[in-house]
């Protein structure tokens, strides 16, 4: 039986600068890993799902203009 990717943690870290320092762990996982393996899938879609809470932390930052 083929080894499965750890995918994706079930919970992101809450601070920004955790983030950012996954962002660039996941970076170089997936600069490692064969194009197209599901490692490399796998890290592309936690790199997304870390931008994206990114993004979400920096909207909350800066209150919408009206």
């Amino acid at each position: 039986m083929a080894h499965e990717p750890d995918t994706q943690p079930t919970e992101l870290p809450g601070t920004r600068a955790e983030l950012e320092a996954l962002h660039g762990e996941t970076r170089r996982r997936r600069n490692r890993a064969a194009h197209g393996s599901p490692e490399h899938v796998a890290a592309i879609d936690l790199l997304g799902r870390i931008e994206v809470e990114i993004a979400r932390i920096e909207r909350e930052m800066v209150p919408p203009l009206v």
